[in-house]
């Protein structure tokens, strides 16, 4: 079932190049290039950062004495420190993400997304984690940084793509971004990868307390459906039923398209202000373009 499941084969073939690898340096950033994760703290660590005056207390084996035969004042050499920085995926695989009229599905997008961006954490050496919004609850994923652990959150979102599932007890968005929050400590990267069709006040609410603690990106993956019905009527089906868009009069058409466009303005304006990176895919688009520094999709400060 091409552009409906996505296959494990096909979530391995998302892994970037090993040659290019590794998230943009810590600090709130609007995208997310290739590089190490440098640490803004100064102490023992490997890379040599700056110089400074010695203070009583600092470690004698760091004097920096070519400084201090220069100045006559004894200097230490500090060090740029390498912290541990987990990555955190969102995936929403809800019922409104199981839906396509170009090229494939949303869920088959969010899926190749998420494993794009695992494979980058892993290979930059970074913790990585999830959570799935399914059609029947949440499933987290504690972040690990083995292959395995990788490889299980992909065999899980291969699973969620497929089509029989039936529907039950599904979460909302801002149920999961409350969970994602109680999971991620200070200076966390995190994704959020879905429609945002349930984007409402809570939801906005849980994203902003989020982004205070987190680096977020947030990736709207949106079929040109969910934007504006086409003025031509038609007819959409399920599978087992079927909806003639032509009954639904202009009005109601103008009205959907309105509240698809109040809700992405809405979640840009938020964006914006929380300083988080924001990115707009439509399921032809290409996955990698929110990793080039040179074509995104962002909304930044």
């Amino acid at each position: 079932m091409s552009g409906v499941v996505a296959t494990v084969p096909e979530l391995l073939r998302a892994r970037p190049p090993r040659h290019q690898t590794g998230f943009a340096p810590g600090g709130r950033v609007s995208t997310h290039g290739w590089g190490t994760n440098a640490s803004v703290f100064r102490g023992r660590g490997m890379e040599f950062a700056e110089a400074r005056a010695y203070q009583p207390g600092d470690d004698v084996r760091a004097i920096d004495w070519r400084v201090t035969a220069r100045t006559g004042t004894a200097h230490t050499k500090l060090f740029q420190e390498e912290r541990e920085r987990p990555v955190y995926i969102l995936v929403d695989m809800r019922a409104m993400m199981q839906f396509g009229t170009r090229v494939r599905f949303k869920s088959h997008m969010a899926a190749e997304v998420a494993a794009m961006l695992a494979w980058v954490g892993h290979d930059g050496g970074d913790r990585v984690g999830g959570l799935i919004l399914s059609r029947d609850g949440v499933m987290d994923f504690r972040a690990g940084r083995t292959r395995k652990s990788v490889l299980r959150f992909l065999e899980t979102l291969s699973e969620e793509t497929e089509p029989e599932h039936e529907i039950g007890h599904e979460v909302m968005l801002a149920a999961g971004l409350r969970r994602l929050r109680r999971a991620c400590r200070p200076g966390t990267l995190v994704f959020v990868i879905s429609d945002f069709n349930d984007f409402d006040d809570l939801t906005a609410q849980e994203l902003r307390h989020l982004g205070h603690s987190a680096q977020v990106t947030a990736i709207e993956i949106t079929d040109p459906l969910d934007e504006m019905l086409p003025p031509g009527g038609g007819r959409i089906s399920d599978g087992t039923g079927g909806l003639s868009l032509a009954a639904l009069g202009r009005r109601k058409m103008q009205d959907y398209a309105q509240a698809f466009a109040a809700r992405h303005a809405r979640l840009e304006t938020l964006c914006r202000k929380n300083r988080m990176a924001l990115h707009h895919l439509h399921p032809g688009d290409d996955p990698k373009a929110i990793l080039t520094p040179s074509k995104p999709r962002l909304v930044s400060k």
